[in-house]
């Protein structure tokens, strides 16, 4: 489709316009939209990390070692918390003190412990709950609590 004032370049920007009842549309290219005064880019959204990197950033007091840089792509601990991205992968090793410190905030702690799930025991068949035991008594036994693990002995040949 042709822009509808110039009738040269193909229209990109199309406006409906609504008037007592009355619709109106209009077809421009991106030169003539411009002449109009509408603006043709689109601003990209910003990526929601850096809005919470920005609001951490405002609450803590300013980190010495903002000025660091990764050996490898030279990105900044500046540059990471206004993007929300690293530059390439030994950037968790240049900045590792203050990513500990943004996951310790996050998260409640700086180790990942993954889901914790109830046991559901009754729930299990004899196979899997004998399997679970026997796990467990090896832990015992590895840890040493040698009494534990003969409890768990018992369990084991009581389900067999």
């Amino acid at each position: 489709m042709l822009c509808d004032q110039c009738n040269e370049r193909d229209a990109v920007v199309h406006l409906t316009q609504i008037v007592e009842a009355e619709v109106t549309q209009l077809h421009l290219c991106e030169k003539c939209a411009a002449a109009k005064g509408i603006e043709t880019t689109v601003a990209m959204p910003k990526h929601p990390l850096s809005d919470f990197l920005h609001a951490v950033q405002q609450q803590a007091t300013p980190v010495i070692g903002d000025q660091t840089r990764c050996a490898y792509c030279q990105t900044s601990l500046r540059d990471f918390r206004a993007t929300g991205r690293l530059g390439c992968a030994q950037c968790y090793t240049a900045f590792e003190g203050a990513l500990r410190e943004l996951l310790r905030r996050v998260h409640g702690a700086a180790r990942h412990r993954g889901r914790e799930y109830e046991t559901p025991g009754a729930s299990m068949g004899p196979v899997a709950e004998v399997d679970a035991l026997r796990e467990r008594l090896q832990q015992a036994v590895a840890a040493e609590e040698f009494e534990a693990a003969a409890i768990l002995r018992d369990q084991i040949r009581t389900l067999e």
